[in-house]
């Protein structure tokens, strides 16, 4: 019985020493060695408040200064912006995750065709055929913060009209902040939306 009970208890004490101490401070390590000590990348703005107090006609300019997480998908589903790409788990950090549904699945179907519909509906002057894919199903987390070149270009006519800005200053914004495969061979090319419409409220 000896023998085998304390090397069982000799590998646990090991195998914690080695898994809650040695490996967790080696990845701890590697951490703060990264962009930002591991905590991602963080972007920072800064928007300027109008606040109207009413019955004296006086105004209150304060700043305000929001942070916000660059590789997390964000809801973006207004007009006047690029939209993100569908989440199965309405963008919810706590619970990422997919549909788990099969592509034959009538349910992820159905789910499928309302959001085309939907994106049809606010960009009439597309074709069905133009749409990319994820621009109407989720990814497999559920929080993917980039879209395709392809699914920010077909946005552009929508945004422009909005927000009365030249067509060719929206698409060179596109221009520069498409990412490129990595080493230009890993991936496709992308887009943060996030740094996008950032980008995108600072034109004039």
């Amino acid at each position: 019985m000896k023998q085998n009970i304390l090397p069982a208890i000799k590998l646990t004490l090991l195998c914690a020493v080695f898994f809650s101490g040695i490996y967790t401070l080696f990845i701890f390590g590697i951490a703060q060695a990264s962009p930002n000590n591991g905590k991602g990348e963080i972007i920072k703005s800064e928007k300027t408040l109008v606040n109207s107090e009413k019955g004296n006609g006086t105004s209150h300019i304060s700043p305000k200064t929001s942070y916000y997480y660059a590789n997390i998908g964000q809801k973006f589903d207004k007009d006047e912006y690029f939209w993100s790409r569908p989440s199965a788990v309405d963008y919810n950090a706590a619970g990422a995750g997919g549909s788990n549904k099969g592509p034959s699945n009538p349910d992820y179907l159905k789910t499928v065709q309302e959001r085309i519909d939907h994106f049809i509906k606010h960009n009439p002057e597309i074709q069905k055929s133009e749409i990319p894919s994820d621009m109407v199903t989720a990814s497999g987390g559920g929080l993917d913060p980039n879209i395709s070149v392809q699914g920010a270009k077909i946005q552009v006519k929508r945004i422009a009209k909005i927000r009365h800005i030249d067509e060719n200053k929206i698409q060179e914004l596109i221009t520069s902040h498409t990412e490129k495969p990595l080493l230009g061979l890993f991936g496709t090319e992308k887009i943060n939306v996030l740094k996008l419409n950032l980008a995108l409220d600072g034109l004039k």
